[in-house]
């Protein structure tokens, strides 16, 4: 568990979050947080909600703020190729631009352990591309028409 104070005390002075390990119990945490951060075309299914949740091997962190999940972060290994995929990231709307994303991220790519992590982002989600280049992730390739509605997805990739 780690404890972070948020580093943008003009917003919202005092707010304390932690990170933790999600599980099954998260459940309706997260379907209410996908809804929240993600138009219905992207909302994950429930059984892929379960898998994040349940399948073994994977990483699941949450955000908490007063017992409250406000941000989720779910990776996979690719040991065959020594990289890790980050399949999901985000953060309630009115807990954004707190550093808690950029402190999922992070803490993610220590839960992985592997020399590469890469991470697909909607080509105009310019908020969470700009997030993953602060953080040091380039973009090494472009899936046309891979989000539903025939969006691009922009595939980042961080050497650790």
């Amino acid at each position: 568990m780690i404890l972070s104070d948020s580093p943008n005390y003009k917003e919202k002075p005092g707010v304390q979050w932690t990170l933790q390990v999600a599980g099954w119990r998260d459940f309706s945490e997260l379907n209410q947080l996908e809804k929240a951060c993600f138009s219905a075309s992207d909302h994950w299914p429930f059984w892929d909600l379960i898998g994040a949740l349940t399948l073994p091997g994977l990483v699941r962190l949450k955000a908490v703020v007063d017992e409250r999940m406000v941000g989720f972060i779910g990776a996979e290994r690719d040991i065959a190729h020594k990289r890790g995929w980050v399949t999901t990231l985000a953060v309630l709307p009115e807990h954004q631009r707190l550093g808690i994303a950029r402190a999922l991220l992070a803490q993610c790519e220590v839960e992985l352990a592997l020399p590469v992590v890469r991470l697909c982002v909607r080509a105009s989600n310019t908020a969470a591309i700009l997030l993953y280049q602060a953080a040091g992730y380039s973009m090494v390739d472009r899936w046309e028409k891979y989000y539903v509605g025939g969006e691009a997805a922009l595939v980042f990739e961080k050497r650790i």
